[in-house]
């Protein structure tokens, strides 16, 4: 007697069949296929048969057998590798973000016994903070070396909400950077919340990206922003 429906469709067809009755039979369609496979994963190797007759992912010596158990570990491994890579990107980023943190605490220690915070700014904390340039920029300078902005300079730059921002691709570096233009691969703005509410920032630049890493490091830049700021105040 006929039963309504084949336990699992795609046998009626595959073991066995012949050309002919392959061709005459409606086969399902490639995602179909993978459905039924995806809703009963152990299909095939209840059947192992079947290998016999599907082109392997990858040639295995002797017979032309699938060898799916070798394709699943591949792309295991392949999941897992990336994973891994994403892991080691996110740990080396935070090794990079502690590494500037300890080095902010060094320049701020460095700005509270500053007696010329101009000075210290342009001449120590590069050093500090393993860069090769750190400046001073205001929309209206009250002091020497401090470098003049245009009005808005700031605003555009920074952008509305922001402490600091770190720039993988620098611009405007002759303005911000001056005569060490050149060796800026990458640099971070850092406002400075001086108290009479001109547009101040701090502009740093580093030939090595590492110097200055895009994650974990914008609270630390503004932690330095303001101790800058403090100086100034003093």
């Amino acid at each position: 007697m006929a039963q309504d429906g084949p336990e699992h469709p795609v046998t009626a067809t595959l073991p066995g069949a012949s050309a002919e009755t392959v061709a005459a039979t409606d086969l399902p369609s490639a995602d179909a296929v993978a459905a039924f496979l995806q809703a009963h994963p152990e299909f095939l190797a209840e059947r192992p048969e079947l290998y016999r007759t599907l082109s392997p992912p990858r040639r295995v010596h002797g017979e032309r057998i699938a060898d799916h158990m070798a394709a699943m570990l591949t792309a295991e491994r392949r999941r897992v590798r990336s994973l891994e890579a994403e892991v080691d990107a996110a740990v080396t980023a935070g090794r990079a973000g502690y590494g500037l943190t300890i080095r902010v605490r060094l320049a701020v220690l460095a700005l509270m016994r500053s007696t010329d915070v101009i000075e210290t700014v342009t001449q120590e904390l590069p050093a500090l903070l393993g860069i090769e340039t750190c400046n001073l920029l205001s929309e209206k300078p009250d002091r020497r070396g401090m470098v003049y902005l245009p009005r808005g300079t700031v605003a555009r730059l920074m952008g509305p909400g922001r402490d600091a921002v770190v720039r993988a691709t620098p611009t405007e570096c002759e303005t911000l950077h001056e005569e060490a233009a050149s060796l800026v691969a990458r640099d971070a703005l850092v406002r400075v919340p001086v108290w009479t509410g001109t547009p101040t920032i701090l502009t740093l630049g580093a030939r090595d990206p590492h110097a200055l890493p895009a994650r974990q490091a914008t609270a630390t830049l503004a932690f330095l922003g303001r101790a800058v700021a403090a100086a100034l105040a003093r």
